[in-house]
Order: structure tokens, then sequence, then C-alpha cells
């Protein structure tokens, strides 16, 4: 398994670590072993350890198609998954639509401030002002009773059928470009068409997340799968990376959301 750090980050390695004796677990007990919910850089770390064993298989599951965020139930290959396996719980936020307005940040607000971690949730679902989120099961019932206010609107929680979860699907357009590096602030600037100094600004102000952790150190290298989101800019993927041009600059391969 020593050879599997080389294809990422320093900050990265403990969650490998936890993944590989998850994964020894199942091995040893023969028996499935479900973890909290992942952001996609750590759904493709888990395919990656687990793409290392023979008997071993994983399976992930946001609680409906095309989710973001996913629990990896990883189990020995005679194990058939169901969804139930899953343990996720839906919540439908109840509140007075017509005089007033929930946004995804405030949601989140309140859910992390009853002090629980992110991975305990899943996706925030928005559509024609209906909000949902996902969480694990075993939280619904403490939820249930801790949220009665978002910001300062009143709001109730309603469980509702993952069946009647908010169907929304992530698009990306993708495009071909060649940039001088992998550095965060020269792909931030070649895809947003903005200078190589105001990309630098935007990552040491504290205004950009790689996978969903802040970072601001403009020198930081990006690899294929990440996820790039700008204050005021949007949000990028980085696709894959293609080698080098005749020119010896990279050829990548950026997503926009649609």
């Amino acid at each position: 398994m020593e050879g599997i750090y080389q294809h990422f980050r320093p900050e990265e390695y403990d969650f490998i670590d936890k993944m590989t004796a998850l994964v020894a677990q199942v091995e040893d007990e023969y028996t499935p072993r479900l973890t909290h919910f992942l952001d996609p850089r750590q759904e493709f770390i888990v395919q990656t350890v687990i793409g290392s064993y023979e008997n071993i298989k994983v399976a992930f599951n946001g609680g409906r198609a095309h989710t973001e965020r996913v629990r990896a139930l990883i189990y020995p290959d005679y194990y058939e998954p169901a969804e139930t396996d899953f343990e996720i719980a839906l919540f439908q936020i109840r509140y007075p639509v017509k005089f007033t307005t929930l946004t995804h940040q405030k949601i989140l607000g309140t859910l992390m401030s009853l002090g629980m971690k992110r991975d305990i949730f899943g996706d925030i679902l928005e559509k024609e002002d209906i909000w949902q989120f996902f969480v694990e099961a075993s939280m619904k019932d403490y939820l249930s009773t801790q949220i009665e206010k978002i910001g300062k609107v009143n709001v109730m929680l309603e469980e509702v059928p993952l069946t009647d979860a908010i169907l929304t699907h992530v698009d990306w357009i993708e495009k071909a470009i060649t940039v001088s590096s992998l550095r965060l602030d020269v792909l931030i600037a070649a895809s947003h068409n903005i200078s190589r100094q105001k990309a630098k600004q935007l990552v040491q102000g504290g205004l950009v997340r790689v996978n969903w952790k802040t970072i601001e150190n403009a020198d930081f290298l990006c690899v294929a799968e990440d996820i790039i989101s700008v204050r005021g800019y949007g949000r990028i993927k980085l696709m894959e990376t293609n080698g080098k041009s005749k020119k010896d600059k990279d050829k990548i391969t950026i997503g926009y959301l649609q």
C-alpha cells in the first residue's frame, strides 16, 4: 500500500490511512463497513484504495442519483448491498416561502452550529423555493428536535422518503486549454480570464477552496478531479491532464458548471 501515497497529497495521507484501516476491518471480519459522507475527492481516494484488493468491493450512495456527496459501503465480494445499507435520511425544510428566502450558506451554517461535522450531511438540494438535505439516519431524531430556526426564519424539518428527493443534475461544460503550470493561481487566471495577480489575491484572501477546503497558497499544485471554487466566480473542475504541448505547457481539460 505504500506506493499509493505517491499519487496523493501529504494532507490526504491521514484519510488514506483511515480508509485502509476500514478495508482491513472488512477483510478481517468479513462484514460491510459504512463511511460518513464523502466529497468527490474522497470518493476518488476510496476507489483507488479499494482497487488494490481483489476480494473487497465498494458501492456509493448519496440518497439519490447524481449527488455530489456520497457514503461509501465497503463490503466483501459475497455481499449484495441494498439501499437501506447506506442509512441515509432526507429532510425537507418547511418555512413561510411567501415572506422569506433561504440560502445554501444559511442552511449549512445552521447545521454546523449544532457541533456536527460536515461529513454527517450530504447534499443540500434546492428547486423553486423547495429546500431539502440528506443526513446520516442515526442523526435524524436529534436534528428534528434541535432546529426551529435558520437564521431568523422559523422552520420545521419534515422527514420525507428518499424517492421524494429533488432531482437536480450537475453538468460540466468542458474546455481544453494550455497553461504554464498546474499552480492554483495559474488555473484560476486561465479558467476565468483574469490576471495572474488577481488570481493570486483571491487565493491569498481566503476566497478559494479546493475540494471544499480553503487554500491560501497560490503555488498549490492541482491534480485531475480537483474541484476549485472561487467566491464571486463560481466553480470549475480540472477534468484531466493531457500531457505537454510542443512549447512544454500543460494541456488540460477544464469543466465549467452549466
